[in-house]
């Protein structure tokens, strides 16, 4: 049976429909996928992500921890400072992405994606038994989590009187309180817009989500916001979703995130030797973007052609709401990313051309 979020009678009440997603029934959309989508890229939506997971880690030994099980260097990190990274199993595949957050001198906390919660709360358990004075505590039944993303989002959060929130800087993190709900704020998203990611204890999680829409207004528009809005969003915004861009059998640099491995300058993480010797050798394959120039929708697990052969995949695809054209990140043969490139359709070659990412940029939005 799939698990429920705190918020999901308001979902229902809202008339959403639902989508079970990494083990939750999730709501997919209210109004319709298109319509969320635009108001998130024109004022501000919420989206309910308490499906998250977020792992704490405490003690002396914590900043070793996170060092030894992340990509990133988090001893960048000062207090209130948050930074995207990846886990990595011994060979290089990726075992999750996460936000890592520092919320005091001894005190971080990794915020995990649904589907691997479970199997990311075992690993870095195991990987505490080599690291001393560091303590793992599971808040995922603890917590839940708002997001309020849109570029009128800081002034939904000044309408609550929370002035911390526009102070914050990107990837800035601080325990303050939003309409009178103590929360864990950071300024991070997986939109391509400005907003906010709201941590907040489960019980108090349906009080912030209508505090938040209770702000809405004829010259401020808000409303709930589902996955398929999110999934459109991110996917503009070329940001990798678990299971597509990236798994066990991607690693973060075939999947464009080499800025988020620290190869020198950290010291040794599970996966770092690996890493360097597929960075030392080349890569083999490559994520990128790509935009179909005939009428069609890349899915995912679509193949890829050069020259009537099979280069790759297709590992997310959709028709941009934003741009109007069929967008879609795929996993390509190095040789092949620059070469004349075709989507295989129901059996149809429909001519593809690789583009530079972010698809959506707000700086360049049309």
């Amino acid at each position: 049976m799939s698990r429920r979020t705190p918020l999901f009678d308001l979902h229902r009440t809202a008339g959403a429909r639902f989508t079970e997603f990494s083990g939750w029934e999730m709501p997919v959309q209210y109004a319709g996928i298109i319509a969320e989508h635009n108001l998130v890229r024109s004022s501000a939506g919420l989206f309910d992500v308490s499906h998250m997971g977020e792992l704490e880690i405490r003690g002396s030994g914590a900043l070793a921890l996170c060092q030894r099980v992340a990509t990133n260097d988090a001893s960048k990190l000062a207090v209130g400072q948050a930074q995207y990274t990846v886990w990595c199993t011994d060979d290089g595949g990726t075992i999750d992405d996460t936000i890592l957050y520092r919320l005091g001198p001894e005190r971080y906390m990794f915020c995990v994606n649904a589907g691997n919660a479970e199997a990311c709360r075992d690993w870095i358990r195991e990987q505490q038994k080599h690291v001393p004075g560091a303590d793992v505590v599971d808040r995922c039944d603890e917590l839940g989590l708002i997001a309020l993303q849109g570029p009128r989002a800081v002034e939904v959060a000044r309408r609550l009187a929370a002035d911390a929130l526009p102070a914050l800087a990107r990837f800035g993190c601080t325990e303050t309180t939003v309409a009178g709900v103590p929360v864990i704020a950071a300024r991070t998203g997986y939109t391509g817009e400005d907003g906010f990611e709201l941590f907040v204890e489960t019980f108090q999680v349906a009080q912030l989500w209508q505090a938040l829409l209770e702000v809405a207004s004829d010259d401020l528009p808000i409303a709930p916001i589902g996955l398929g809005a999110r999934d459109t969003l991110r996917l503009e915004a070329a940001l990798p979703l678990y299971g597509h861009e990236l798994s066990r059998d991607i690693s973060p640099l075939e999947a464009g995130l080499g800025w988020a491995v620290k190869l020198s300058g950290k010291g040794e993480f599970v996966g770092s030797r690996a890493l360097a010797a597929q960075k030392q050798r080349g890569l083999a394959r490559r994520v990128v973007g790509i935009e179909l120039r005939e009428a069609g929708i890349a899915r995912a697990d679509y193949p890829v052609k050069s020259g009537g052969r099979t280069v790759g995949v297709v590992t997310s695809g959709t028709k941009s709401p934003t741009l109007g054209t069929a967008i879609a990140l795929a996993l390509l043969a190095s040789e092949s990313v620059d070469a004349p490139l075709s989507v295989e359709i129901r059996g149809r070659a429909i001519q593809a051309e690789r583009v530079r990412t972010p698809f959506y940029r707000r700086d360049d939005a049309r």
